[in-house]
Order: structure tokens, then C-alpha cells, then sequence
């Protein structure tokens, strides 16, 4: 099969990939010159499997219980990542802990979003946290992917307030719409060869990035 000239990008996603169809957009309107080439969900039956199918997007299902350890898991999901020769993987919504070979695999071409603004609340429960915290910005950040937890160097971050009568629920809603549209930014970046990571450096425009950036983010 002829490969478009495109960059090519696999998401691997764990639920009902919001993200991903933030992506799928993106890349259907030409606010992202790549091809999304593969969906990859380590969970059976989940509603992003079906958006990837909706966009005539390969779908597949690794389901991390089929295996006996994570190290296995890891090497099935690098084989099927590998058959659509990516340019870019992009973590969205995916609910495993990655081995430090997966993460050497992909080194400079793996990216995650995180529901906090880094380094504060990694992990989960990010919002019930900012909240017990006290926080007045809470946000999201978009980090090159390594092998400490959410702990990666971080591209871009995009706030928001947290106000008065805030839940868990409203402080999440809002989040995720910042996410929605930084995603698909720092993916065109990629794509544009404008992003790098050197040397565990992330670099914007040929220039070192000497904090991340922020959201929103010049659109050229």
C-alpha cells in the first residue's frame, strides 16, 4: 500500500477518545498536515475505536489483559505500531504505564497530554486534587513522553481558572476544552518540522524552549 507523503501519526487511546476526535478534525480540516494512519486502544469495545471507524481509520484492540506481563504487552503494541511507520505517537487518553524499552523505541516521537499543569498533580485525580489544593489555575499540559511518570519535558500548557463553585466535574469539562484545542497544535508543530526534542531539550522554531509554552499559541 502507497504511503501518503503526509507524516504519518498513530494514537493510542484507552476510552472514549475526545482527544482523538480532536485530532481526527484537525487533521480533516487541514489544521494538521499528517495522516493519521492507525487507532490503537488497549481496551475492547471503547467509543474511540468507534470515532477511528466513523473516519475510515484503521482500528485496532491490544488488550493489555491478553498478556502476561507488561514488558509483553509493550513489545506487541511497538510490533503493530511499527507496521504504520509513524512519524508521531500520540498518547491520548491511554491508561498504561509504558516500559522504559517502549519508551527508548519511540524517543523524540512519543507525546502525551496530562490533565494538569506540570509538575504539579501527576498521576490521577488530577482535578479533585487541584481542588483540594486550594489552586487558583488549574489546565493541561502536552509533554514529550519519558520514563518518569508525567514527567517528560513539557511543550505547551494551557490554563484555566478555577473558580469559587468549581467540582471536579466543571473544572474537568473546562480543562478538557483547552485540551481540545492544544492537542491538535502542538501535533501540527510536529508535523511542520517546527518541534524537536534534543537531548532531552524541547526545541520550538530552532530555538530551545526555556519554559513551555502557553496556550493560546500563535496559529501560523
Amino acid at each position: 500500500m502507497r504511503r501518503s507523503p503526509l507524516p504519518g501519526i498513530v494514537v493510542l487511546i484507552s476510552g472514549s477518545g475526545t482527544n482523538l476526535q480532536a485530532l481526527i478534525d484537525a487533521a480533516a480540516d487541514g489544521r494538521i498536515h499528517g495522516e493519521i494512519r492507525a487507532v490503537i486502544s488497549n481496551r475492547p469495545e471503547v467509543a474511540g475505536l468507534d470515532r477511528a471507524r466513523r473516519a475510515d481509520i484503521p482500528a485496532q484492540v491490544i488488550n493489555h489483559r491478553d498478556f502476561p506481563d507488561r514488558g509483553a504487552f509493550d513489545q506487541a503494541l511497538m510490533a503493530a505500531i511499527d507496521r504504520h511507520q509513524p512519524d508521531l505517537v500520540v498518547l491520548a487518553g491511554f491508561m498504561r504505564v509504558l516500559t522504559p524499552a517502549f519508551v527508548a523505541h519511540y524517543e523524540g516521537r512519543l507525546i502525551n497530554i496530562h490533565p494538569s499543569l506540570l509538575p504539579d498533580f501527576r498521576g490521577l485525580h488530577t482535578h479533585e486534587r487541584a481542588l483540594e489544593a486550594g489552586v487558583q489555575q488549574h489546565g493541561c499540559s502536552i509533554h514529550f513522553v519519558n520514563t518518569e511518570l508525567d514527567g517528560g519535558p513539557v511543550i505547551l500548557q494551557a490554563s484555566v481558572p478555577v473558580l469559587p463553585d468549581d467540582t471536579p466535574q466543571t473544572l474537568a469539562a473546562r480543562v478538557q476544552q483547552q485540551e481540545h484545542q492544544a492537542y491538535p497544535q502542538v501535533v501540527r508543530w510536529f508535523c511542520q518540522g517546527r518541534l524537536t526534542l534534543r537531548n532531552g531539550q524541547v526545541w520550538f522554531d530552532e530555538q530551545p524552549l526555556q519554559a513551555p509554552l502557553q496556550s493560546p499559541a500563535a496559529n501560523d
